[in-house]
């Protein structure tokens, strides 16, 4: 297997968000092995976000069932939903744990869900987080028992004879089969089977017998009384499950451009383990065409994985912290709130000619002070639209510049270019960009140039990619 600084840097991009500079020195001295070996220890901890304590959640409770206090639950929801976006944001950005933080936010995003209940949204994002790296049919099996879940796809209105068609619909075409791999004949028969699948007001699952149709049901071809787990279990027999997800995992971790060779034999590997997780990504951060050139500096981060690396790299800390809420919605990805329920689109989707303005702008202006000139799209969200309001768009923080100085220990401009040009970003620097960069350093001293050489790289197209 490769090592060097590259494959290095590229294995934690990819499994976490990224190196901080303080870690790298040790880094380059053990093999990409030993890294592997250490990220997945990392992450066996299992850290949920608790920012609902029990009195809290008595009142979340209280206003769910209240229909007087909508407004004040609103303003309640929006007000949790912003800390629980911080709170997340930051453990992704401090956790030791990045594996398994990368992949919650992996999951996020596949089984993208939206609820004004922040209760809710906490037990699900900690139910992902717990079981991230375990088995998928684990994962699918809960997150389909899922308040959030079971509430964003109507389930809770899924009775017998009315039956609602939305959770039956989109379990098979965004979670697990894709299209073409099922029929309208088979979405019907397992909505009857999901009747009665519901949640109380504590946020617990609940079977709702005298909800449920106890009449035979047909399901890709077979005939019983199924039930939701019935259903669920068929579904994983399907290979064209496992396909579907290493495709998704494929494209989210090594290359926006899937190689169909190397995706059957993961998704033959993945079926045979009674889908692994954790050992599915094992076998990708090991495999030798992970760090082929093709894949490295190949995937357009996504805004919460380019805030996240930022972070970590520069050892950022905002003031105040609420700046990232705005970020956020600039950049076209906040996190908790997913466009619907098919996700945010990756790659090439993350950056148009706004979004890469702000993403050039961002570095200077954050450590500057300065108001990025431009205004966050009216996407006719009106539950991330007060994120637009100016007491999120002061944009203020402080970086750890020692560090960054210790990777760049050369006595020249030149040198300290090539030093931080190899640890921020993936893909070689042009010439045209180094004359630029060099040409502008101011050369007072080593202190200043290490700062402007730093953000002119973060401020550099090559840096949107890992």
């Amino acid at each position: 297997m490769p090592s060097n600084q590259q494959h290095i840097q590229h294995l934690y991009l990819r499994a976490g968000f990224g190196l901080q500079p303080e870690q790298l020195p040790a880094a380059l001295q053990m093999p990409i092995q030993k890294h592997v070996e250490a990220i997945f220890s990392d992450s066996k901890s299992y850290q949920p976000i608790n920012l609902l304590n029990d009195n809290e959640l008595k009142v979340i409770k209280l206003l769910f069932t209240d229909k007087e206090e909508r407004k004040e639950l609103v303003m309640d929801a929006l007000n949790r939903g912003r800390e629980l976006n911080l709170l997340w944001m930051r453990q992704m950005a401090e956790s030791k744990a990045g594996l398994r933080e990368k992949m919650t936010l992996f999951w996020h995003g596949h089984f993208a869900t939206r609820t004004l209940n922040a209760f809710f949204a906490q037990l699900q994002n900690n139910l992902i987080r717990e079981k991230a790296l375990g088995k998928f049919g684990d994962l699918l099996m809960s997150i389909s028992k899922d308040p959030a879940m079971l509430q964003f796809l109507n389930n809770q209105q899924n009775k017998k004879n009315s039956p609602n068609e939305n959770f039956a619909r989109e379990v098979m075409e965004l979670f697990t089969l894709g299209r073409g791999n099922y029929t309208e004949t088979d979405i019907k028969e397992a909505a009857r089977a999901f009747t009665g699948w519901g949640f109380n007001q504590q946020g617990e699952f609940v079977f709702r017998q005298f909800f449920h149709d106890t009449d035979l049901k047909t399901f890709m071809g077979k005939r019983g009384n199924w039930g939701g787990e019935d259903i669920i279990r068929m579904i994983l027999d399907k290979r064209e499950t496992a396909i579907f997800i290493i495709r998704k995992i494929y494209r989210y971790f090594v290359n926006d451009t899937p190689d169909e060779g190397i995706i059957g034999e993961l998704a033959n590997s993945f079926y045979e383990s009674e889908y692994e997780i954790g050992k599915l990504m094992q076998q990708i951060f090991t495999a030798d065409w992970f760090y082929s050139p093709k894949n490295i500096g190949s995937r357009i981060k996504a805004p919460v994985e380019y805030i996240t690396q930022f972070r970590r790299q520069f050892g950022l800390q905002f003031e105040p912290e609420n700046a990232l809420l705005f970020i956020q919605k600039l950049l076209g990805q906040v996190v908790f709130y997913p466009p619907n329920v098919a996700g945010w689109a990756e790659g090439k989707n993350w950056i148009d000619s706004s979004t890469l303005m702000v993403r050039t702008l961002l570095p200077f202006s954050i450590m500057r002070e300065i108001e990025l000139p431009v205004e966050a799209k009216d996407d006719g969200d009106v539950n991330t639209e007060f994120l637009a309001q100016r007491n999120f768009r002061k944009l203020k923080a402080t970086a750890n510049w020692d560090a960054l100085s210790k990777i760049a220990s050369g006595s020249s401009e030149k040198e300290i270019l090539e030093q931080l040009a190899a640890y921020l970003l993936q893909n070689k620097l042009s010439d045209a960009n180094k004359q630029l960069i060099l040409k502008n350093t101011p050369t007072t001293n080593r202190e200043a140039a290490v700062q402007f050489i730093s953000l002119s790289l973060a401020s550099l197209p090559e840096y949107q990619l890992c």
